[in-house]
């Protein structure tokens, strides 16, 4: 059996259209293409879905309503980022081939159209 992925995932700019902090609460949401439809796919799959944000943690419940109004899926959130370069580092079991940490990085707004996510094992 195939083991599910944990996916990290961006919200400004990769889910929703990029807005400044200080827009949060007075502008409407906008989802990116394909985006709502591949996190519904990865969910189905089984994966887990951490959403991660430099918004600051004051902005929980407001983007937790966005997240929800939006209905896009996800397991956890972690809010109040840096907003600099993110690292991923993580293990390489001996017994078995292949990377366990990966790094996509999309073009802001541009959504999900990255046609190959079967490159990452998605």
């Amino acid at each position: 059996m195939k083991k599910s992925h944990t996916i990290f995932c961006d919200i400004d700019g990769t889910l929703f259209e990029y807005r400044k902090f200080e827009s949060y609460e007075t502008s409407k949401v906008k989802v990116l293409e394909g985006v709502k439809e591949k996190l519904d796919q990865w969910m189905a799959s089984g994966h887990m879905i951490i959403l991660t944000t430099a918004r600051p943690e004051y902005l929980r419940n407001h983007t937790e309503k966005e997240l929800k109004e939006s209905e896009l899926v996800y397991d956890e959130l972690i809010m109040g980022i840096e907003r600099g370069p993110r690292v991923l580092i993580n293990d390489c079991d001996p017994q078995k081939a292949g990377k366990r940490a990966i790094g996509v990085n999309l073009e802001r707004n541009q959504g999900f159209s990255l046609e190959n996510w079967e490159n990452f094992g998605l």
